[in-house]
C-alpha cells in the first residue's frame, strides 16, 4: 500500500471514529431519556400499555416493487446529467438540502431494492457527493437553503439567483446529514468524498448552547441566527448532528418544551412554543415521526410519540368515517405548500399555510404519510390507508402528494420528497432502518 492510499485509510478511519463516537453519544442520551418510574422523565410521559414494536422486515410483494420502480421514475426524470443533483418538484431546477438529503435516501434505498445496478449507483453517488463539495457555501460556513440543480448556484426559494446567498437552516442540514452517514458507514468506496463534502461544513455553527439555529431573515430585511425546530422536527435533526460530534443536546431534549394536548381523548404531544408566544408555528405531522423510525430506527420516547400521533390519527377515522394520514405537503394549486396537522397553535386538525394562514380547504390524505405509517406499524387501518392511496401515481412521472379531502380530487404535485418516502418505506419494509447494518441491508 502506498502512501497515498494509507493517508486515505487513516482519513477515513478517524472518521469512522467520529461517527461512531456521535453514535453512542445518541444511544447515552436514549438511555438517559428512558428513565425509571419515579423520574422527571416518567412523571412527564406515560408511557403506552399497547405500544407496538415496529413491524419486522419480510420481503416485497411485486405490486410493493412496482410501487418502488414508480417512485424510482421520478429520480430518474428529474437528475441533471451535470451535477447529479435532482429537483426539488418536478422539471423545477433548484432544491433546498432536505431535498438533496431525501434524493441520497431515496438513491440508498433504491440501492437496497436493486432497482439500479452497482454501477448505476456508484456513477449517481460519485456525481451528487462531488457536487456537494463544489457548491458555494453561505459565508463559507454552511450550506445555503437553496441551490440550482443545474449550475450549483446559492438561489432563493422562487429559483433566482442569490450571489450572497439567503441564510442556512439547520434542520434541512440534519437530514441530508443523515444519508452522508449511511453512505459512511455502509459504503465505504464512497467515505472518503462523503468525509470531505462534511468536513467543508462548519457544523459547530448550527448550534448555539446545545440549541439548533439557523441563518433567517428578521423581517426587517436582514438574517441573523434564530433558533430553529419545534417537538418532532428538532431531535431528528439534532440525532443527526449528534452523529457527528456536534453539540445539540439541548435540542435533543424531547421534555424541554414539551405539552400535551387532547385529540379524540389522545394526549398527542406537541411543542408549547406556539406562533402568539414565539413567533413560529408547532405543527404536529406525521414526517419527522415516521423519518425518524424509518431511519434511526426511533427511540423509547419518539416510538412513542410517534404512536400517539398515529393513534389520533386512525381515531379520526373511527370518529368520522375520513382515511387520515396528514403530513406537510406541496400542494398543485396556490399556495403550492401546506402543512396539514394533528394539532398546531391550539387547534386539532389545523390546515395551514407557510404564513399561518387557514388552508382547510387543501386538508389531504397524504401519499407518503400512508406508506410511512405502514411500513412501520402494518396495521389493519395502515392497510386501508395503503389500498386508498396505491393508485395515486402517474407512471412515468411518479407518485402524486395525495387525495384532497375536500370533494376527493387528486393532489397532482409529484415532488422529490413525497417518493422519495415511499421508497424508503418499501426499503424499510423489505429490511428495516436504513441508518445503520439492520437486518436485510445490503453493504
Amino acid at each position: 500500500m502506498n502512501k497515498e492510499n494509507l493517508l486515505r485509510a487513516r482519513s477515513n478511519i478517524v472518521f469512522i471514529l467520529a461517527l461512531a463516537v456521535g453514535f453512542a453519544l445518541v444511544m447515552w442520551i436514549e438511555r438517559h431519556s428512558a428513565a425509571p418510574a419515579g423520574s422527571s422523565t416518567a412523571a412527564t410521559i406515560a408511557y403506552s400499555r399497547d405500544l407496538p414494536p415496529l413491524a419486522e422486515p419480510r420481503a416485497l410483494s411485486e405490486q410493493e416493487r412496482e410501487w418502488a420502480r414508480i417512485a424510482w421514475t421520478y429520480f430518474e426524470n428529474n437528475t441533471d446529467p451535470k451535477t447529479g443533483l435532482v429537483n426539488s418538484v418536478d422539471k423545477y431546477q433548484a432544491a433546498t438540502m432536505w431535498d438533496t438529503g431525501s434524493t441520497l435516501l431515496a438513491l440508498l434505498a433504491a440501492r437496497r431494492l436493486e432497482l439500479l445496478p452497482e454501477k448505476e449507483f456508484d456513477a449517481r453517488m460519485k456525481s451528487m457527493l462531488a457536487s456537494l463539495g463544489a457548491m458555494p457555501l453561505y459565508d463559507d460556513l454552511l450550506p445555503n437553503k437553496s441551490y440550482s440543480t443545474a449550475t450549483l448556484e446559492m438561489v432563493d426559494y422562487t429559483g433566482k439567483p442569490a450571489a450572497q446567498g439567503i441564510g442556512w437552516s439547520a434542520i434541512d442540514i440534519g437530514r441530508i446529514l443523515v444519508p452522508l452517514n449511511i453512505v459512511a458507514w455502509n459504503h465505504p468506496r464512497h467515505t472518503e468524498a462523503a468525509r470531505r463534502v462534511i468536513a467543508r461544513w462548519q457544523l459547530a455553527r448550527m448550534t448555539r448552547d446545545g440549541v439548533l439555529v439557523g441563518m433567517h431573515g428578521n423581517g426587517n430585511g436582514k438574517l441573523e441566527l434564530l433558533q430553529e425546530g419545534r417537538l418532532g422536527y428538532e431531535q431528528y435533526a439534532a440525532k443527526a448532528a449528534a452523529l457527528l460530534g456536534t453539540d445539540a443536546v439541548e435540542a435533543l431534549d424531547y421534555k424541554a418544551q414539551l405539552r400535551f394536548a387532547d385529540v379524540y381523548g389522545i394526549k398527542v404531544p406537541h411543542d408549547r412554543r406556539d406562533a402568539q408566544t414565539s413567533g413560529g408555528h408547532n405543527y404536529v405531522v406525521s414526517e419527522p415521526y415516521l423519518l425518524d423510525g424509518l431511519e434511526f430506527g426511533g427511540d423509547r420516547i419518539s416510538r412513542e410519540f410517534a404512536w400517539r400521533v398515529y393513534r389520533a390519527q386512525e381515531q379520526r377515522f373511527r370518529e368520522t368515517g375520513k382515511l387520515t394520514a396528514v403530513t406537510e405537503d406541496h400542494v398543485d394549486q396556490a399556495p403550492y405548500f401546506v402543512y396539514n396537522t394533528v394539532y398546531s397553535n391550539g387547534k386539532a386538525w389545523n390546515a395551514l399555510t407557510e404564513k399561518g394562514e387557514d388552508a382547510s380547504r387543501l386538508r389531504s390524505l397524504s401519499v407518503k404519510a400512508a406508506f410511512g405509517w405502514h411500513a412501520l406499524y402494518r396495521s389493519d387501518y395502515t392497510g386501508k390507508l395503503v389500498q386508498e392511496v396505491g393508485s395515486l401515481f402517474d407512471p412515468v412521472r411518479g407518485w402524486y402528494a395525495g387525495k384532497y379531502e375536500e370533494g376527493g380530487a387528486i393532489n397532482k404535485a409529484v415532488t422529490a420528497n413525497t417518493n422519495a418516502v415511499v421508497l424508503e418505506s418499501l426499503a424499510y419494509i423489505a429490511g428495516g432502518r436504513l441508518l445503520g447494518h439492520a437486518q436485510g441491508e445490503k453493504p
